[in-house]
């Protein structure tokens, strides 16, 4: 395809579309490969991929391949799926959470979402789901920005205790978060601060891709 290999010399945008939740979505080539972005932000794919997978590094592919559900709030194009389902060859089920009905429209057409047989995608606001939901999960991945802007719902105590209470014991939370100045910076550390020492193990992995600090969350007990 044409347009892929000119995209190794300049960006070449092939999709535009206004949405409520994120104001603009674009599809890009860009290096060779179809990348989801946000007016000023990456969303998908590129560098968001590879952060992500930096995460899931972290805390093992042997470990996620054993794990029976994992949780995504913030699904997008799917990146973090598709690491998990072509790289890890991790068998079981996805519930993707996403707020967002124009984003899975996109990511169903240009990025085959809808073709991964395990993954069962919810539209709903994350904070209402995990709220609501019966299940437990061996790993949950939080990934939610509007924009460049995250949520401040994600950084109070009752949300991230609600969090691990339906992670399973020996199960891992994979937070993505981004860092523009110290406020963001004293933000994570008040976060991670107020986890309970005695029943979680935690992990940050700062300025990965630049401006992107991975937070990582163990239940041991």
């Amino acid at each position: 395809m044409i347009q892929k290999i000119f995209s190794y010399l300049i960006p070449i945008k092939i999709f535009t579309k206004k949405s409520a939740r994120s104001k603009m979505i674009e599809v890009t080539w860009a290096n060779g490969e179809l990348v989801l972005d946000s007016e000023n932000t990456n969303y998908s794919y590129g560098s968001l991929q590879r952060i992500l997978r930096y995460g899931l590094k972290n805390i093992g592919y042997k470990t996620i391949q054993k794990m029976n559900h994992i949780l995504v709030l913030g699904v997008a194009g799917g990146s973090v799926i598709k690491t998990l389902v072509n790289e890890i060859e991790y068998k079981g089920k996805i519930t993707g959470v996403e707020i967002d009905t124009d984003i899975i429209q996109v990511a169903n057409e240009y990025f085959n979402l809808c073709q991964i047989k395990q993954l069962e995608i919810i539209i709903d606001d994350a904070f209402e789901f995990v709220l609501k939901t019966k299940n437990q999960y061996d790993l949950i991945i939080i990934d939610i920005f509007e924009d460049t802007k995250m949520p401040n719902f994600l950084f109070e105590s009752f949300f991230s205790e609600r969090v691990c209470t339906i992670l399973k014991n020996q199960g891992f939370v994979l937070f993505n978060t981004m860092i523009l100045d110290e406020a963001h910076n004293l933000r994570n550390r008040k976060y991670v601060s107020e986890i309970n020492p005695e029943l979680y193990t935690v992990k940050m992995l700062p300025r990965v891709e630049h401006h992107n600090e991975l937070i990582v969350i163990e239940k041991v007990a």
